[in-house]
């Protein structure tokens, strides 16, 4: 009885953390190494870049293998750890012929400042500079993952005119909603579910700077069981989503399951999904 109260307390100062008015919670960074690549067997170039206000970033460059990549990969990886366990979901895109960058938002890893949700959006933005200079006039591709996705979609807002392709594994549609369904797990803390809407800041709505993205190949993945992001918050921004998309079911429960060790099918799957939209592009 008494772990269940403990248990019970604990979830509601979660809750109540994720609703104090800062959004910025919703960034989980820390500077750990977790992984270096080549204990991975990965070949890869350890990058820097400056996003606009001056604050130093980190990134991970994986050429592709062989050369020339037909395309370059920026990843934009979700709210917790840092690069060197992110990268894990996309190197080995490079071993199929793309440069892929993986890089950390401010605060994470070994990239400088504070964490920051407008920062990490201006992060992203600097991240698909850099990629376009490393690798010029190949075709962009971004992934994004978690809240990677929602980062992604605000910084290819008013941006993206050479991107051919975006995809999105695991995302929600807003801030807000995600708060609100935290509330709604816990007896204790489902009478609180308003306060996500009082509290929690939706000014890079992924619902509404979806409906306005780019019209290029959009594909979203996402598990049925996943205790992280609702899928009806995947389904809700594939709804809202212009064509032309694909949304693939995930089974199995748990978070960010399709690109990682355990992906099986997805892997390959995701590599000929992101040839078919080259080609599609090029005809």
């Amino acid at each position: 009885m008494r772990a269940c109260i403990i248990k019970t307390a604990a979830v509601a100062a979660v809750c109540a953390a994720l609703t104090c008015g800062c959004t910025n919670l919703f960034l989980q960074p820390d500077r750990a190494l977790h992984l270096r690549p080549e204990q991975a067997g990965a070949k890869y170039d350890a990058v820097n870049f400056s996003s606009a206000d001056g604050t130093k970033l980190c990134g991970l460059w994986f050429p592709a293998r062989p050369g020339p990549a037909k395309g370059v990969i920026v990843q934009f990886h979700g709210n917790g750890e840092n690069e060197t366990s992110h990268f894990l979901y996309v190197y080995w895109l490079a071993l199929e012929g793309w440069d892929v960058l993986a890089f950390d938002y401010r605060g994470y890893g070994a990239s400088g400042g504070e964490k920051s949700l407008a920062g990490s959006v201006a992060d992203g933005k600097a991240a698909l500079a850099y990629a376009r200079v490393r690798a010029p006039g190949l075709p962009l591709v971004v992934i994004g993952q978690s809240l990677g996705g929602a980062l992604a979609l605000a910084a290819l807002d008013g941006d993206g005119a050479d991107l051919r392709a975006l995809v999105l594994d695991s995302t929600f549609s807003s801030y807000r909603a995600v708060a609100r369904e935290k509330f709604a797990q816990y007896w204790i803390t489902w009478p609180l579910q308003w306060l996500a809407y009082v509290l929690i800041s939706d000014r890079f709505s992924p619902a509404r700077l979806i409906a306005r993205r780019a019209p290029v190949p959009l594909l979203m993945l996402h598990a049925p069981e996943d205790p992280v992001v609702p899928y009806a918050e995947g389904r809700r921004l594939y709804a809202l989503a212009p064509g032309p998309k694909e949304f693939w079911d995930v089974p199995g429960k748990g978070h960010l399951l399709a690109l990682g060790q355990d992906g099986g099918e997805f892997r390959p799957k995701l590599s000929r999904w992101l040839d078919a939209a080259l080609s599609a592009r090029r005809n």
